[in-house]
């Protein structure tokens, strides 16, 4: 198995070219992030060219997050704020040579948030294609993120069906899919043709994948036994400093 560190949350104690430096010392095989945006994409490609590390993925941005913001991409009446982070977005990714962005929906519900919705990704995945660039979208779970627009798998396929786009994917996050839904060996099977990226943490702590209620050594042999080669983003929240969370890197892989 082959593991991207989610520097959002490991290392997120140092600056990001400082934390890709510690996931390459670590053994990792990529990494991701959630929003660069402070730090000049020159930076973070000189430590990725360093290193020899992918740069997998990034978020658009959550918006006025001391408002209470999560996303933009699903608000009404938000459209332009909305599109200009999609284009941001881009614009770093492709500065980075990054494949895959997250589009996050944000707090909102109903046909008309869905219908933005469909609209801006739609936006997302044209502006995107050029560029080879895969559009992500996720649910997250309803006690983290009460409110969120996308909260099951089913959602999102309708969601990704009413797009149409061939580089509108899913992101798979198996701490996500757990809380709110279960049976993940059946989902990922079912579900592996439409996901673009998977992510995992341990249930319900949301920690390293070594204790809770996954099997995680089953849960990644049913992966590479389905033909799944990509590295599997460790998208966690330490307890204390990273390093000390990293046994189950060499145990698991």
């Amino acid at each position: 198995m082959k593991f991207s560190a989610n520097l959002g949350f490991l290392w997120n104690d140092r600056p990001l070219p400082a934390a890709i430096r510690a996931a390459k010392a670590a053994g990792f095989d990529a990494v991701e992030c959630h929003w660069p945006y402070d730090i000049p994409p020159s930076d973070v490609k000189s430590a990725l060219e360093e290193t020899g590390l992918k740069m997998l993925g990034l978020n658009t941005l959550r918006g006025n997050v001391p408002a209470g913001d999560n996303g933009l991409s699903a608000i009404p009446g938000r459209e332009d704020e909305a599109r200009a982070a999609i284009d941001q977005a881009i614009a770093y990714a492709r500065a980075i040579d990054t494949p895959n962005i997250h589009v996050m929906a944000g707090f909102a519900n109903g046909d008309d948030a869905r219908q933005v919705f469909v609209a801006n990704l739609t936006y997302a995945c044209e502006q995107a294609q050029p560029h080879g660039i895969t559009i992500l979208i996720e649910p997250l779970n309803k006690y983290d993120a009460p409110g969120y627009f996308l909260t099951t798998t089913a959602q999102a396929l309708d969601v990704m069906d009413m797009v149409g786009a061939a580089n509108l994917r899913l992101m798979f996050d198996c701490y996500h899919v757990q809380l709110m839904e279960g049976d993940l060996t059946h989902r990922i099977a079912a579900l592996l043709p439409r996901i673009g990226h998977i992510q995992f943490a341990s249930v319900p702590d949301r920690g390293a994948p070594d204790h809770g209620e996954i099997n995680y050594a089953h849960i990644f042999r049913t992966i590479a036994d389905l033909g799944y080669a990509a590295p599997l983003g460790a998208e966690y929240k330490p307890q204390g400093h990273t390093e000390h969370t990293l046994q189950w890197l060499a145990n698991l892989r």
